[in-house]
């Protein structure tokens, strides 16, 4: 007997929705049944995605911001809200990369790669956890992190900071937060195929055929797509994960296992 997962009747705000992982959470959540609000900085490449939505049959919305701003994160789940009464699940997906050693790192850089990878979670949680709790009666939330908040990786320091950071901030969340039916979990993502990808090729200066190659070096012998991604997603934010909370899942092709 097959098990689908549905997720009929509930509402999800999906940060960095606009492209790559962000994107395919979004149109997983929404075949699966969920109404879908994809915040972003990039109007043009979340309308994509709510255009994307809608093919799929999916009730969506499209709200501009940057959840790094604190009236930003407000007045976006004020709108979650006002347009479908509640908030069921959160994926605070939204990140950047910059590809550079503490001598090469501009203090600039490193405040807004922190801002947007970690700081963004904080805000965000701290605006849908009440709401979750008084709309839904209980929660999912799920952190994007990185193989590389794991394990740590060349020319990259402040991006393994900020992925180690949300791996730790998860576990702690859980804790917080379980008690009011808010789980909190993890999904660390290794090499995938978006343009946050293609764009370390070019800071390093590498062909993307060659990093490319490079990234396939790991046991299941490619790389990863943004829906093996979104699949991790969709059990995290279903009741197929009603007794997980903490946890990170890597989901990487076996790149970490050697």
């Amino acid at each position: 007997m097959s098990v689908g997962i549905s997720l009929e009747g509930r509402v999800a705000l999906v940060t960095g929705g606009a492209s790559g992982i962000g994107r395919a959470a979004a149109v997983r959540l929404a075949e699966a049944g969920a109404r879908v609000a994809v915040v972003d900085l990039d109007e043009a490449g979340g309308r994509e995605t709510v255009e994307r939505l809608h093919q799929v049959g999916g009730e969506a919305a499209l709200i501009v911001g940057d959840v790094s701003l604190d009236r930003h994160v407000q007045s976006a789940v004020k709108r979650v809200v006002e347009r479908f009464g509640r908030l069921d699940i959160l994926f605070n997906n939204a990140g950047i990369i910059r590809r550079r050693t503490v001598l090469t790192l501009s203090e600039e850089d490193w405040d807004r790669v922190m801002a947007v990878n970690v700081k963004s979670i904080f805000l965000m949680s701290r605006a849908a956890i009440p709401v979750m709790q008084e709309t839904a009666g209980r929660g999912s939330i799920i952190n994007t992190g990185s193989g590389w908040g794991v394990t740590g990786g060349a020319e990259a320091v402040v991006y393994c900071a900020s992925k180690a950071a949300v791996i730790n901030m998860t576990r702690a969340m859980a804790i917080d937060h379980g008690p009011n039916g808010i789980r909190v979990n993890s999904v660390s993502p290794g090499d995938t195929d978006t343009g946050m990808l293609r764009q370390e090729a070019r800071e390093l200066g590498q062909p993307w055929a060659l990093f490319e190659s490079d990234s396939k070096d790991r046991p299941l012998a490619r790389l990863g797509q943004p829906r093996d991604i979104a699949d991790a997603v969709l059990f995290l934010a279903s009741d197929l994960s009603v007794w997980v909370t903490g946890a990170n899942i890597v989901v990487d092709g076996g790149g970490l296992a050697g």
